[in-house]
């Protein structure tokens, strides 16, 4: 039986932009404004060494990353509430505005401390280009036609993922470090001018007035997140997990979270309504894709170091071990469409992190020190597992609702995604600095070994040896548990989602469940 997702109390939805003379334009825009988000980590990271070097602030220089996440992951549902109450134009146009303004800022910061909140003010830009930029995209093109442009997005993170580091090199060693946040401006303008002219939202009729902006939700809902977030990426690092800053932060993200469901439940039109974990298919998804960001942190943070520690490899080749899933994730989501359009959205996403869980699993298998082709062939397998289950879960959720409930319902999944990320990065980090202290006896995390591994002339040929083995150690046993991140994912769609994934029709027109 076809489940048919109510119209949102906020009216009648509008015909989508679905305009093909303005869609070469509109992608290429859609393309720019992503590669401003895609392009931000890893440029910023290859310049790390001159911007203390010009700032000082060592201590704090992990902010500058963590900061731009904080205010982006707790931003992005509530941009998506209010593309869908003023319009995606608007709020991609106002956040591409934000990011390009903390990107001045940041070039001209003159301290870490001035840095850091310039970067906060990014990562209030990037909240909005995220989610907003996906929206869009779902609004463009009809649901067998998504995955044509879900597939050029990703091939935007994929290059950037390999231009970026060299790019920030080369300005931080020939320029200067503030031009890593420059080079940004010509793109976000570009892209600016290009929305402006071409992206055209029709007037939607409404039976009623548009209700008003859920402003106090809104502001719990980033309290909230930003309580929670800074006490997990900040504790047992900034401070112990059981000292008083971290009860004190996890109490007032308890509070806010409260509050939040209070205020919720009585407001008109809330930020966070309460459909998004109603609906079965949207639950199943926030579930599966909230695993996926704790399975991402594996490769992304610590196979890095585990090439150089281990195999002994330098900066650049290991991130080529890395960089080769970028190539096989968005070649198996630009398949992935006629996959899921034979045996369905649910099995294919099934089949994808099935794979993935799997092929996690294989890691600790492999020999000691081993050589870098295989970490690489099964980071190469992985992007490709990976492919075939985060697209058809995105398209599959926009699917299933109208054009006034679509930038709620993407902004929930791309939020939960970060929110795994965030919560992988302390959960895996306390595990592997837990095994290194178990095998390098009650001493030692990953930063610290990592760095005596980068300069071995003041170890012994037996200490180097235990040290590389202990960052083995401590790696496999993260590996394992994103393997176990993936096997939730996997039951959350075998016993949460719907056998078929719904269709919402946009023209009152029979479709089947995809």
């Amino acid at each position: 039986m076809r489940e048919r997702p109510k119209l949102s109390k906020a009216g009648t939805r509008p015909p989508a932009p679905n305009q093909p003379r303005g869609r070469r334009p509109l992608v290429a825009a859609l393309m720019m404004s992503t590669a401003l988000a895609a392009l931000e980590g890893t440029i910023v990271s290859t310049a790390v060494p001159q911007i203390v070097g010009d700032l000082g602030g060592f201590s704090l220089f992990s902010w500058i990353f963590s900061g731009y996440l904080l205010a982006l992951t707790v931003t992005i549902p509530i941009y998506g509430k209010l593309s869908d109450t003023l319009g995606r134009k608007p709020v991609l146009i106002a956040g591409i505005v934000i990011y390009l303004v903390g990107t001045i800022l940041c070039a001209s910061a003159w301290s870490m401390a001035s840095l850091i909140a310039f970067r906060i003010v990014q990562g209030l830009g990037g909240g909005a280009i995220q989610g907003t930029v996906q929206t869009i995209a779902a609004d463009l093109y009809p649901l067998k036609e998504r995955p044509k442009i879900q597939a050029r997005l990703s091939t935007v993170w994929a290059t950037s993922a390999i231009a970026g580091p060299a790019i920030g090199g080369l300005l931080a060693t020939y320029t200067h470090w503030r031009w890593i946040f420059l080079v940004n401006l010509p793109i976000g303008l570009i892209a600016l001018w290009l929305i402006h002219r071409h992206l055209h939202e029709p007037s939607r009729t409404r039976k009623t007035p548009r209700p008003a902006i859920d402003w106090q939700g809104a502001l719990l809902v980033f309290g909230a997140g930003s309580c929670l977030l800074i006490a997990i990426v900040q504790g047992g690092i900034a401070w112990p997990w059981l000292s008083t800053t971290s009860v004190a932060l996890l109490s007032a993200g308890a509070l806010c979270i409260a509050l939040t469901v209070v205020v919720e439940r009585r407001a008109v039109d809330p930020i966070l309504p309460g459909w998004v974990w109603r609906r079965r298919t949207i639950a199943a998804a926030n579930l599966a894709l909230g695993a996926l960001g704790l399975v991402m942190i594996a490769p992304i943070v610590f196979l890095p170091t585990y090439a150089q520690a281990v195999l002994g490899l330098g900066p650049v080749a290991a991130g080529f071990v890395l960089s080769v899933m970028t190539i096989s994730w968005p070649t198996a989501a630009a398949f992935s469409s006629h996959l899921y359009n034979r045996i369905g959205i649910r099995r294919t996403a099934m089949i994808g992190i099935g794979l993935a869980s799997l092929i996690l699993a294989v890691f600790p298998l492999l020999p000691y020190p081993g050589s870098p082709w295989q970490p690489a062939l099964l980071m190469l397998l992985l992007g490709g597992a990976l492919g075939f289950f985060q697209l058809p879960l995105v398209v599959g959720v926009q699917a299933t609702v109208g054009w006034s409930e679509r930038g709620t319902a993407t902004a929930s999944v791309f939020f939960y995604r970060q929110i795994g990320q965030s919560v992988g990065a302390a959960l895996f980090g306390a595990v592997a600095n837990g095994v290194l202290t178990s095998r390098l006896g009650g001493a030692g995390d990953l930063d610290s070994v990592s760095t005596a591994l980068e300069n071995p002339g003041s170890l012994t040929a037996d200490a180097l040896e235990r040290l590389r083995r202990a960052v083995d150690a401590a790696v496999d046993h993260v590996y394992i548990g994103a393997a176990m991140a993936a096997a939730l994912a996997l039951l959350a769609l075998l016993f949460i989602a719907p056998r078929r994934f719904p269709v919402f029709d946009e023209t009152e027109a029979q479709e089947d469940p995809v």
